[in-house]
């Protein structure tokens, strides 16, 4: 069957344009530079899953006409990443159930704490309902007709999991990533993998290594997201990256054999 990714979102934690910033990103016209928060909807003919829901989910939802959500898979706890967690409450009335949300115990730790409003007794009316799933790095489990493999990599000295489906892995927010952990995403012919611009970063790849790392994963395709406005324009990096690596923007839609 096939698969659909659709970049919902592929820029860094605030965004671009970034606020205030008149730089030639930011003030770019190319559409391709305007950046949500990274975030990107897998789905097959008959199951839709989200990994991530940043700030911008309602927004990015909206724009993808996503009428029904199957369940969300979290990366990690930073706001860039389950800040839009409340919107789920639309789905919630749509579908009349509970989100399956799932996620490591440390997220579900924070998910119960910023929305401890869908966790009492007497939940607020209106307010989302969760299903929370406990994963870890070695979780391997089924959403519809998608199965997906959990592993670990590191977004500076915090552990964070992220995904592989198929021949598809997903990779946000990572700098480094044990052996043990590479040898689940082998073989792999799309990766995507964060670039967060040029420089050195203590908790991101920069560009160089990001091609590094797609260079030692060999995939057919690379996609770089979770950029930043200093990363460039998208019509400059085209002649700078090599020919299996695309830089992405929100809305891209990629198509594969599951």
């Amino acid at each position: 069957m096939k698969l659909t990714v659709r970049f919902l979102g592929t820029g860094t934690s605030i965004g671009v344009p970034v606020i205030g910033c008149s730089c030639e990103v930011c003030a770019s016209t190319d559409l391709r530079d305007a950046r949500t928060r990274t975030a990107i909807l897998v789905q097959s003919a008959t199951t839709n899953v989200v990994i991530d829901t940043g700030p911008d989910f309602r927004q990015q939802a909206l724009r993808a006409k996503l009428a029904r959500l199957d369940a969300v898979l979290l990366t990690h706890e930073h706001r860039d990443h389950v800040g839009g967690l409340d919107d789920i409450r639309a789905y919630n009335i749509w579908q009349q159930a509970a989100m399956p949300i799932y996620a490591s115990e440390a997220v579900q730790a924070v998910i119960k704490r910023d929305y401890h409003y869908a966790f009492g007794e007497n939940p607020y009316p209106g307010a989302p309902r969760f299903d929370l799933k406990q994963i870890d790095k070695n979780s391997v489990f089924r959403i519809g007709d998608l199965q997906f493999q959990a592993f670990e990599v590191l977004h500076g000295t915090l552990p964070i999991l992220c995904f592989r489906c198929g021949d598809f892995t997903y990779i946000t927010d990572c700098k480094t990533m044990s052996d043990e952990e590479f040898e689940k995403i082998k073989n792999t012919k799309t990766l995507v993998i964060n670039a967060l611009h040029h420089r050195k970063h203590p908790a991101h790849f920069n560009v160089e290594e990001a091609v590094d790392f797609i260079n030692r994963v060999k995939p057919e395709r690379a996609y770089l997201i979770h950029c930043s406005h200093l990363i460039g324009k998208y019509a400059d990096m085209l002649s700078m990256l090599p020919e299996n690596v695309q830089l992405s923007y929100d809305g891209l839609e990629i198509q594969f054999d599951y």
